[in-house]
Formats: structure tokens, C-alpha cells, sequence
């Protein structure tokens, strides 16, 4: 046995003996006889939080991750004393706390372990920094799998991997590099069909080990700041992710357009390459509602100005690309060129708004505009004026949405690509350096961005999205997955990336579709397009400097098979803005990876390729060249193929054949899955019927529909519609009950239903109990009916 002693000796340092503590309402304190206080706070039955501090009183308790208006409150809470530990018991998890060195594990009500300390809590002084280097070790079973940490390109199980976190603008990024843009120090642990997570809520430069250093122990540590992780008990890995998503928080619902297909590159100048552009996805009846401007629509990049010879007339320009159904996005950075004849500068010099080094002078460094200086968007008072510099942008010229870029943030010419660390930081009234403000600066920014763009957008909803990220921004943004490389791996990389951010509380976020690095040939960009408009922000955008990107770049093989999965986006719209719903009601991710999906089913541990897309729709893309086909897992239950109607049985592995203009696709029996009508952009038509594709299955299955109006926040006051779907499946005999909630009217007044996989002839249609008569022909031929939207129960019997 290792004492002490001994761990002091080699650097690390430890709590000792418990002296005391004290239970007050919903916290019990802990303290030792070296004056490391441990604080459990239990936040809800399932969710405890842990607090330790070396200096014997603990600092002001502030995070910028954890939303406050989040759920909590639990439903039993004891605190008892034995002779060797004490233990914190709520209706779901016991905690027990070691006397001797305040170990701690948790194990469920039956006495089963879910999570012990190995050596737990222990530091090390920083006498460079001052403070101390956090640490905290984990025993870890046999056979357990991690899961999480948001943006990472690695495989989706990280068994064996040691990750760091801190947000650094890697262009054209590698398999296994670390780290990237993004900071999510949240992962979820399954063993034993067992689910839990930790959200390490550190905002320093932190590091996860699962078992790399040593095969049974899984660590986390932080080169500052505080011990202060929560503790998420499942035992479903769905009850932990929407527990951690409802602790970081939930968007607003994004407006419709937002979900439809956009298109970016780096650059799109002048006004007429911008209009041609997007004439030609008119003429091509490619469908798309948005287009990017990067920084050369700026004079001289700088922030919240035109190039007026490229846009003499920015507001003319947006107003004529808005009648054609386009959305103009525009780039904005942190960085604020140092130039005393710019107004935006000189706002903020008088105003002291800009970060300054520990000495003193203005932080100085470069990025595309040359010199500049950045604003520290950790004072509340700097995020205040920043929302207000949008007023010109949205409420005057038009802009629909912002992109922040470069907000890691990004140094040109600099070592280490990003500020230095003595850098001061406000921290919302907790001074600090960069070295704790670094991650979630990126944050701060779209935060602040988001705030001005919601103010003058108002009373339409906001569109932000952000590269830099931490725990919580998803309550201002979305997000893409940075600088990807036009290669085959990247395609593998870009389908983990965007799981992993779904089931890590960031869903609205995709990838570069076709790579923003280099040139994909046609096939790549063709398999590119068939996975990213599965994913719930789905952009192509490219570098530029290798030649065009737009589908037409491509031979026209490539632009029918963009044309035919754009188009099939735009139809599967009321099941994408349905997925979101749950998203911001529930915490329920958008993508869910085979593991979250059936957790039990131990096949699904190791998937990488295969999610399933809402609740219902299976997908696997296509990631080698010249495939006609591949392997893949179904999950357990039938599932029908999207394109040839077929019945699959799963929970095995099958050879799947298919096309180029196809990617392995199926939908799960019973689903009822929602389709528009396509149209070139959100809103262009007016439609009678909605679509809906019903999968024959034996048994019961529920399904939903989520509709408002698509903008605007009357959907806040009841003004929705909320359709339940519940099929039954007999032997000659569906029925399909229908409830409705919300006051929300829709335009439509039927429904199309096409039945697939029936296993009978119809003979009768009921509707509401009364028999109705039906077009035999076009029933048996085409496959479906025509049924008006007021109906409550459709019962079909067959001969």
C-alpha cells in the first residue's frame, strides 16, 4: 500500500483524515486535518456535485457552462455515519466518503458499484503559476467504455486515448490530433449496462485519461482552477446526456431556413460572383436557403464594415438576394485592427474594452486584418456593446445571421497560435488570466453575438454560429466541426465528430461538407453531401485557393446525386425541425450513436459509422472510394430499407448493396415519418397536404410531428402544433390514433399517407369509427390515400 508519504514525495499531495462536516438542506462539507474541504452538493437524485479546495475556504463558486435556470430539486436526500465512512443516500445512488482519505464511490441502490476513486482527489503546488495542478483518478472495470468530450478525431469509444482540451485553431487537422477548436470536458462511462457521466466543469487547460497510462484507471486533471466535477447517474445513457444537456443548457428553437442546406467559401466576391452563385442553384433547382460571406466582403477585414467596390450596396444586394429565398450570413472575428480612423477601434480604446497583458499594454496580435487588439468578452459590460455594434448589420442591412470565426481565439505568427497567458480577463467581476479564460472566450464572443443578433432580428429568431466552443455555448450557437481536409478519413472523422457533439449537449453542428482543405474529387464530394445533409447544420464550404466547390463544380452525375439528397433533406424538414424540438424540450440528442441508441446490445459499443438520425431513420454512410456497397450493423428490432421497402431484422451485422446515387438508409417498422413537399427554400410554397410515410409494423410504435410557424416566437405562447402518432399492427389490420396539442393552425388541410410494408390487401377504411370509401386503385397501385387532417383514428382492415 502506497502512503501518504510516499505520494508526497513524488510530488503529489493528498487529503488526509476527516476532523469534521456539516450537512446543511441540500450540501454536506467535509473536512480533513490538512484543510482540504470536500463539498457534495446533491442537485437532483441523480446528479451530485463535488467541490474540493486546498486552501481551506472555497472561491467564489461562478461557471459559465452550467445554465442556470437548469432542473433541480431531488426526492430523498440521508446523510448516515459507520464506523469507517460516511454516506450520502438519495431515491437513486449512494455515495460513501472514506474517513481515512476521502475516497469516495458510488454504487446504485442494489449495492452495485458505479464509480470508486482509485488514488481520487490529489494535487500538485504550481509554483510557476501559483495555485495548484487538479487531479482526480478513477478506478475503471473490465470491459468499461467512455464516450463524449464533444470535438474530437478519434474513434467514438475512447478506451485506450488520452485527450486534451484547449481550443486551438488547428487548420487542416489529422485523425488523433489534439486538441482542437472545442472544449467539452464531459464524458460518459458505460459498464455492466450501466451508464454515467462526469462533467469536469474546469475551464483551464485540461486532460482525460481512459485507462491509456494504466489499463484499470481513468483520469482527469486541470493545470489550475478548481476540483469541481458533477456526478451523472443513468443508469440509461439517454438519462445521462439529457441531464448533462438540461445542467449546459438547451437553444431556442433556430428558425426554419436554418435547417435548410447553406452554402460558403472562402470568398465570395464581388456582389455579381455572389449573385451568380446563387442563380445558378435557381437554375440547377438545387435547393438552398443560405450564403456566406468570409472576410473579404470587409475593407480591410475590419469588423462591421463593406468593401464598397466589391458591395456598393449591401442592403439592395441582401434585399434582392432575399426575394430569391436567400439568407446572407456574414463572418465576423474577434480581433479589431489597431487603426485610429476606425470608428469600431476607437469605441473601444476610449472605453478600455480590450484585453491587456499583466502589465499593462493592450494584448497585440495578428490575424488577417494586421495588428490588432481583441475585446475581452468576459466583462459583461464589453458583450453589452459588441450585441449592440449588430444593429447596422441585422436590423438595417438585412444580415440573417453571423459566423464567428477565429475566436479560439486565433494569433497569426505566434508559437503557441493563440494569446499570451498572462493576459488579464474580467471573468464576469473573477479576474483571471488567459490561461482559465482561453476556453471559453470563443464562448463569451458568440454569446455576445447572439445577444445582438436575437435584438435586432427580433421579432424573427437569431442564426450564430461559432468554431470555438465550451460546455454550454449550445445555448447561443451552432457549431461546425473547423478546418477539415478533402480526404476520405476526414469524411470517417466528420460522421464521429458530429455524434459525438450531439450526445455531448452541442446537436446544431456539422462539418465542412466536401472539406475545406484541398480538392475532393466528385465521388468524395457526392459521398460528402449524402452523410452532411443528415446532420443538423449542414454546410459545404471550402478554402477556396484550390478552385470552385459548389455542386456544379462536379460532372453532372455529382449534381443529380447533390440535387436528389438536398431535395430529400428539404422534404425530411418536419422530421429535422421535429428532432430540434425534442432537442430544446427534452435534452434528447439530434444524431444518436448505435451505443446510445441500444446500450445494452454490446455490438453497439464499438460502432463508429452507423446513427440513427431522429429516433427513426437509420444511417450509414459510404466512406471508401468505388463502394457498391458495405457491412453494417442494423440494431435489434425491423427496420425497413428507404430505398427498396424491404424488411431487415436486426442485431447483426449484413452486407448492404447500393448505388452511388445511394447511401445505406432505413427507416424503424412502425415509424411514421413527416415529408414536405420540395421546395428551392423554407417558405417558397404553399402546400394542401402534408406527407406521411407510415412503415407497416406487428405491435405498437409512437411517433411525433412538431410544426409552428417557422420563425418568431409565438410557438413560446401555445402557437404550435404537436402531433402523437401511435400505430398498431395486427395480422389484417392497422390502426393509427392521432392526438393534437397546441393552437397552432397549419396551412395543409390532408394528409398523404403511403403505406409501406403492409402485409394485407385493404378491404375497409375507418375513419373516426365511421367506414369511408377510397380510391381502390390508386390504394393498390400507388400505395397510398388521401385522408383529411381532422381525423383522430384511422383503422384499416384487410381481407
Amino acid at each position: 500500500m502506497i502512503t501518504n508519504t510516499e505520494l508526497e514525495y513524488k510530488g503529489d499531495l493528498y487529503p488526509t483524515k476527516i476532523i469534521a462536516f456539516e450537512h446543511e438542506v441540500d450540501s454536506i462539507c467535509f473536512h480533513t486535518d490538512n484543510s482540504v474541504i470536500l463539498k457534495v452538493t446533491v442537485l437532483r437524485d441523480s446528479l451530485i456535485r463535488f467541490r474540493f479546495t486546498t486552501k481551506g475556504y472555497f472561491s467564489n463558486d461562478f461557471s459559465y457552462a452550467v445554465d442556470k435556470s437548469h432542473s433541480h430539486g431531488y426526492n430523498f436526500l440521508e446523510v448516515s455515519e459507520v464506523e469507517d465512512y460516511y454516506q450520502i443516500k438519495t431515491s437513486k445512488v449512494q455515495c460513501r466518503i472514506q474517513k481515512i482519505d476521502m475516497r469516495l464511490s458510488i454504487y446504485d441502490l442494489d449495492e452495485n458499484i458505479i464509480l470508486e476513486d482509485e488514488l481520487g482527489f490529489h494535487w500538485e503546488e504550481s509554483y510557476e503559476y501559483g495555485g495548484n495542478i487538479v487531479k482526480m483518478s478513477k478506478a475503471s472495470k473490465d470491459g468499461e467504455c467512455f464516450y463524449g468530450l464533444g470535438d474530437k478525431a478519434t474513434q467514438l469509444n475512447l478506451k485506450g486515448k488520452r485527450l486534451e482540451n484547449f481550443a486551438t485553431d488547428q487548420y487542416a487537422f489529422q485523425k488523433d490530433q489534439e486538441p482542437l477548436y472545442k472544449v467539452v470536458p464531459f464524458y460518459i462511462g458505460l459498464q455492466n449496462k450501466k451508464s454515467y457521466g462526469i462533467f469536469f466543469d474546469n475551464t483551464f487547460r485540461t486532460y482525460f485519461d481512459f485507462c491509456h497510462e494504466r489499463r484499470n484507471v481513468t483520469s482527469f486533471w486541470a493545470e489550475g482552477g478548481e476540483m469541481n466535477y458533477y456526478f451523472i447517474y443513468g443508469p440509461q445513457m439517454q438519462d445521462v446526456v439529457t441531464t448533462y444537456t438540461d445542467l449546459t443548457g438547451k437553444p431556442e428553437l433556430p428558425p426554419l431556413w436554418a435547417l435548410g442546406y447553406h452554402q460558403c467559401k472562402w470568398s465570395y466576391y464581388p456582389e455579381s460572383n455572389l449573385k451568380e452563385v446563387a442563380a445558378k442553384f435557381r437554375q440547377l433547382k438545387i435547393p438552398c436557403d443560405a450564403l456566406y460571406l468570409d472576410i473579404d466582403y470587409m475593407e480591410g477585414f475590419r469588423c462591421f464594415t463593406w468593401n464598397k467596390d466589391y458591395f456598393p450596396d449591401p442592403k439592395r444586394m441582401v434585399a434582392e438576394l432575399a426575394e430569391d429565398g436567400f439568407k446572407t450570413v456574414v463572418i465576423i472575428d474577434p480581433g479589431i485592427k489597431i487603426d485610429k480612423e476606425y470608428a469600431i477601434y476607437k469605441e473601444a480604446l476610449e472605453k478600455d474594452f480590450f484585453c491587456k497583458r499583466a502589465d499593462g499594454p493592450y494584448m497585440k496580435g495578428k490575424v488577417w486584418p494586421g495588428e490588432c487588439n481583441f475585446p475581452d468578452y468576459t466583462n459583461p459590460a464589453v458583450r453589452e456593446w459588441w450585441a449592440g455594434l449588430f444593429k447596422e448589420l441585422i436590423s438595417e442591412i438585412g444580415v440573417k445571421g453571423v459566423w464567428n470565426d477565429m475566436n479560439e481565439p486565433a494569433v497569426m505568427e505566434v508559437p503557441n497560435k493563440t494569446f499570451p497567458m498572462d493576459v488579464r480577463h474580467d471573468y464576469d467581476g473573477n479576474p483571471c488570466s488567459h490561461r482559465k479564460a482561453h476556453n471559453i472566450y470563443g464562448t463569451q464572443m458568440a454569446r455576445a453575438t447572439y445577444h445582438g443578433v436575437k435584438r435586432f432580428a427580433y421579432p424573427k429568431r437569431p442564426f450564430v454560429i461559432t468554431r470555438s466552443a465550451y460546455a454550454g455555448a449550445q445555448r447561443y450557437t451552432s457549431s461546425w466541426t473547423g478546418d477539415n481536409v478533402a480526404t476520405w478519413e476526414h469524411l470517417w472523422i466528420a460522421n464521429i465528430q458530429v455524434q459525438r457533439m450531439s450526445i455531448s449537449g452541442m446537436g446544431f453542428t456539422g462539418s465542412d461538407i466536401g472539406g475545406f482543405a484541398e480538392q475532393p474529387s466528385g465521388e468524395l464530394y457526392a459521398r460528402w453531401i449524402q452523410l452532411g445533409v443528415f446532420h443538423p447544420f449542414c454546410r459545404t464550404h471550402s478554402s477556396g485557393d484550390h478552385g470552385d466547390q459548389e455542386p456544379w463544380a462536379f460532372d453532372d452525375e455529382v449534381i443529380n446525386i447533390t440535387r436528389k439528397f438536398v431535395n430529400l433533406r428539404y422534404q425530411l424538414l418536419p422530421y429535422l425541425y421535429t428532432m430540434f424540438w425534442q432537442y430544446i424540450e427534452e435534452g434528447i440528442p439530434m444524431l444518436k450513436p448505435l451505443v446510445y441508441y441500444d446500450q445494452d446490445d454490446i455490438q453497439t459499443h464499438y460502432r463508429n459509422d452507423e446513427f440513427v438520425f431522429g429516433n427513426q431513420i437509420l444511417v450509414c454512410p459510404i466512406l471508401e472510394p468505388n463502394s457498391v456497397g458495405r457491412r453494417m450493423y442494423i440494431p435489434r428490432g425491423s427496420w425497413y430499407n428507404y430505398w427498396t421497402n424491404e424488411e431487415v431484422k436486426g442485431g447483426k451485422e449484413i452486407w448492404v448493396d447500393t448505388k452511388f446515387d445511394q447511401i445505406p438508409l432505413f427507416v424503424k417498422a412502425g415509424a411514421i415519418i413527416p415529408k414536405y413537399p420540395v421546395q428551392q427554400y423554407v417558405g417558397e410554397l404553399d402546400f394542401d397536404e402534408l406527407t406521411l410515410d407510415i412503415y407497416y409494423k406487428a405491435g405498437k410504435e409512437k411517433s411525433v410531428v412538431y410544426e409552428d410557424a417557422q420563425d418568431g416566437y409565438d410557438y413560446k405562447k401555445g402557437r404550435y402544433s404537436f402531433l402523437s402518432f401511435q400505430t398498431t399492427g395486427k395480422e389484417k389490420e392497422l390502426i393509427i390514433q392521432l392526438h393534437k396539442e397546441g393552437k397552432y393552425d397549419t396551412n395543409y388541410s390532408k394528409y398523404k399517407i403511403n403505406l409501406i410494408g403492409l402485409p394485407f390487401k385493404v378491404n375497409t377504411i375507418e375513419i373516426d369509427n365511421v367506414e369511408v370509401s377510397f380510391d381502390r386503385n390508386t390504394l393498390e397501385r400507388e400505395g397510398y390515400l388521401i385522408v383529411d387532417k381532422e381525423f383522430t383514428s384511422l383503422h384499416i382492415t384487410g381481407e
